[in-house]
């Protein structure tokens, strides 16, 4: 009878030790993610930021006022120097910006040239689809 009463005890120890063991050395890597920009909730299938349509009409400036005065002009009619403030405010806007700065372009109604229009959208595309 003490015999197995103490067989089990020693199986009951060897079976705990051998848990804690287990999981002490068992790290488990949990993935946290930080949402830093302030704007997305996690609600959306889609964040609000990537979005391209202009749901309010707050516009939003980038350090970019000065390119109010390319308002209703056609792309192909920029000068070169109206060429190089676009691109020097676009390349130097962080990617989870630019789908807002398209929204702040469209409501002053400024006209991307249509190698910087498709460059800013393939980053917003890329954005959308994690990659």
């Amino acid at each position: 009878m003490w015999v197995l009463i103490i067989t089990l005890l020693v199986f009951g120890l060897a079976l705990y030790i051998i848990t804690y063991l287990n999981r002490r050395n068992k790290k488990e890597e949990v993935e946290i993610s930080v949402n830093n920009d302030g704007e997305c909730c996690g609600a959306h299938e889609v964040c609000d930021r990537d979005t391209l349509l202009a749901g309010d009409d707050k516009i939003e400036y980038f350090d970019d006022e000065e390119l109010d005065s390319l308002a209703c002009i056609a792309p192909e009619n920029f000068t070169e120097k109206q060429l190089k403030q676009l691109s020097d405010v676009f390349y130097t806007l962080k990617e989870y910006d630019v789908a807002a700065w398209l929204r702040s372009l469209q409501l002053r109604r400024i006209e991307l040239p249509i190698a910087l229009r498709d460059e800013a959208l393939l980053i917003v595309s890329e954005r959308r689809q994690g990659v």
